[in-house]
C-alpha cells in the first residue's frame, strides 16, 4: 500500500517520493486513515519508526484544506515536542510539507533569544513547534493565543513526562480549543500518558506498532566486559573504524570529558549535554552530520529525537539507569531498516546491573570479556581499518543559560543570572567532590557518552541541553561519575585523566 492509497493527498504524496519514501511504515499505515480523517488518535511507536511523518502528513492535509489564513499571534496548529533538537527535526521534516502547501511555520524553544519568534507570531503563522516552557513563556508575554488552534500534536509525550513537563503541557493543552483535533504520539503508553488522553482526546482511536519493547531485529546487542582503565582505549579503537558513532554518558561532565579525551587520542568528536548553549549545540550536531567529527558523545538529551543517518554504532559507556533508556538510546542506530550494532561497556561491579537491564529491555546480548585494544571482538564489533585522523579543536563557546526542551524562559536577564548561578554551582561541585555530578533531567534520568571518530573537546554552556555532537563510527565512553545503573559509583573525571 501507497501513501496515495490511504488518503495522503497527491502533492504531499509527491514530496515524500522526492525524498525517496514511498513505502509507509507500520505505524505511518496504521494511523493515517483516522488523522486524515480528522479523529483524535493515539499511536505508540519506537523511535525511528516514521511517527513524525504520520502526524505532519494529516496536519498539513487539514490546515490546506481549511484555507483559513494566519492572523498575528493566532496559530493554527501546534506540535509540542521535548527537546530543541526534536523540534529543530520535526521542522526539517515539516518544511517541504508547508512550502508545497504554502503554510508558515516557526520553531519556539528556549536557550536563544525569543524576539525573532516574537516577530513571526506577531506576523502571524500556520503552525509552531515548540518546548513547553519558551511556548508558556510567550504566552505569559501576550505574544501567543492558542484560541485558534485546528490541530494539536504532541510528540514524544512520554519523554515530556520523564523531563516532568506534564504540568506545562497540560497548562497549554488547556488552552486550545476542545473542538480541535489532537493527536498523541508516544513510545510508551503508561499512566501518566494515559492522563493526557483522558483529559484531552475525544474517543482517541489507538495504534500501535514498533513498540519501544519490541527490539529491532536488524540491531545487534553485545556486551563487553572489562576493567575501568580499558574503557577509553577500548572506546579510541572501536571510534577510530570507518562509521558514525554515538556514544552515550551519564553526565554533562563525563559526555564533556570523554569528547576531550577522545580528541586527545585522534578521533575526531564532540559532545552533547545540557551545559552546552544553543549555538554550541547546533554547532555541533553539525559537524556530526557532516561527518566532520565522526563520534558524538552524549547524555540523555541525544536519546531522542536526532536523527542521523548512518549511525552504525551506538555505546553505552555509561549503562544507563532503566531499560527504557537504553532502547531509545540504541534506537540511534539502526533506522530505516538499516542495521546497526548497540554495545554496552561493563566493569564487574556493574554484571548484575546490566543483566537486569538487558532482560527488562527484552533483548538478548552476547557478552565477551575484552581485555584491551585489539581483541578479535572488536574488529568484528567495528570492522575496517582504524584511522585517526586528529581531534578537533573546538572553542568552548560563552553559556547562554536557557534549558532545554521544556524549560521555562524568563527574559535574557533571568537566563543570564541562571547561567551564572549554575556554573558557580557546577563549579563548586566539581572542585569539592570530582566524582559528583548534576543529574541531566529532572527525572534524574541516566545518560551516556562516548564518541566514534575525532573531534574536538567539550564545550561548555549553563543552560539545559545542548552539547558537541560529532559523527563517525566507533568510540566509546569511559564512565561518568555518579551511581552506576545499580548504585555503584564510577567518576567521570577518570576520562579527564585519561584513565
Amino acid at each position: 500500500m501507497n501513501f496515495a492509497e490511504l488518503g495522503v493527498p497527491s502533492s504531499l504524496a509527491q514530496i515524500l517520493t522526492q525524498q525517496g519514501i514511498t513505502t509507509p511504515t507500520p505505524i505511518q499505515a496504521a494511523t493515517l486513515p483516522d488523522s486524515l480523517a480528522g479523529r483524535d488518535v493515539l499511536g505508540r511507536g519506537r523511535t525511528g519508526s516514521g511517527k513524525t511523518y504520520a502526524f505532519l502528513l494529516p496536519l498539513v492535509a487539514r490546515l490546506d484544506a481549511s484555507k483559513l489564513p494566519a492572523m498575528p499571534r493566532k496559530p493554527r496548529a501546534l506540535i509540542l515536542a521535548p527537546t530543541r533538537e526534536l523540534v529543530g527535526q520535526i521542522q526539517a521534516s515539516l518544511l517541504p510539507l508547508a512550502k508545497a502547501a504554502g503554510l508558515s511555520t516557526v520553531v519556539v524553544y528556549g536557550g536563544v533569544g525569543q524576539n525573532p519568534q516574537v516577530t513571526a507570531l506577531k506576523k502571524g503563522v500556520d503552525i509552531v513547534i515548540a518546548c513547553p516552557g519558551r511556548l508558556e513563556d510567550l504566552m505569559g508575554q501576550g505574544y501567543a493565543d492558542l484560541s485558534n488552534i485546528e490541530v494539536t500534536i504532541l510528540d514524544e509525550a512520554d519523554h515530556m513526562a520523564d523531563l516532568g513537563f506534564l504540568p506545562g503541557v497540560r497548562r497549554i493543552m488547556d488552552k486550545t480549543p476542545q473542538q480541535g483535533q489532537r493527536m498523541l504520539f508516544s513510545a510508551t503508553l503508561d499512566k501518566a500518558i494515559d492522563v493526557l488522553v483522558k483529559r484531552y482526546l475525544s474517543q482517541p482511536k489507538t495504534h500501535e506498532a514498533d513498540s519501544a519493547q519490541s527490539p529491532v531485529a536488524s540491531m545487534q546487542h553485545h556486551v563487553l566486559h572489562l576493567s575501568r582503565e580499558q574503557r577509553v582505549p577500548v572506546l579510541v579503537d572501536l571510534a577510530s573504524a570507518p562509521g558514525r558513532t554515538v556514544v552515550f554518558t551519564r553526565t554533562k561532565h563525563g559526555a564533556k570529558a570523554l569528547a576531550r579525551q577522545l580528541n586527545k587520542s585522534g578521533v575526531p568528536s564532540v559532545d552533547l549535554h545540557g551545559n552546552l548553549s544553543q549555538n554550541a549545540r547546533t554547532r555541533n550536531m553539525e559537524m556530526f552530520h557532516s561527518g566532520k567529527a565522526t563520534t558524538l558523545v552524549a547524555t540523555d538529551i541525544a536519546a531522542r529525537g536526532i536523527h542521523v543517518d548512518d549511525v552504525a554504532l551506538v555505546i553505552h559507556a555509561d549503562p544507563p539507569t532503566e531499560h527504557k533508556a537504553y532502547l531509545h538510546r540504541s534506537g540511534r542506530t539502526a533506522r530505516a531498516g538499516n542495521e546497526g550494532t548497540v554495545i554496552t561497556l561493563m566493569t564487574d561491579e556493574q554484571q548484575r546491573d546490566v543483566r537486569d537491564l538487558t532482560r527488562q529491555a527484552g533483548i538478548k546480548a552476547t557478552t565477551t570479556k575484552v581485555n584491551g585494544p585489539g581483541h578479535a571482538m572488536l574488529e568484528q564489533l567495528a570492522p575496517g581499518v582504524r584511522s585517526l585522523p586528529g581531534g578537533l579543536v573546538v572553542e568552548a563557546p560563552a553559556s547562554t543559560g536557557g534549558g532545554g526542551g521544556g524549560r521555562r524562559s524568563t527574559g535574557a536577564n533571568a537566563q543570564r543570572k541562571r547561567a551564572r548561578s549554575q556554573g558557580q554551582t557546577n563549579g563548586q561541585s566539581r572542585r569539592g567532590n570530582p566524582t559528583s555530578y548534576t543529574s541531566e533531567t529532572p527525572s534524574g534520568s541516566s545518560t551516556g557518552g562516548g564518541q566514534r571518530r575525532r573531534s574536538g573537546g567539550g564545550g561548555q554552556g549553563g543552560g539545559q541541553g545542548g552539547g558537541q555532537g560529532g559523527g563517525r563510527r566507533r568510540s566509546g565512553g569511559g564512565q561518568s561519575a555518579g551511581q552506576s545503573a545499580g548504585g555503584r559509583a564510577h567518576s567521570a573525571s577518570s576520562f579527564s585523566r585519561g584513565r
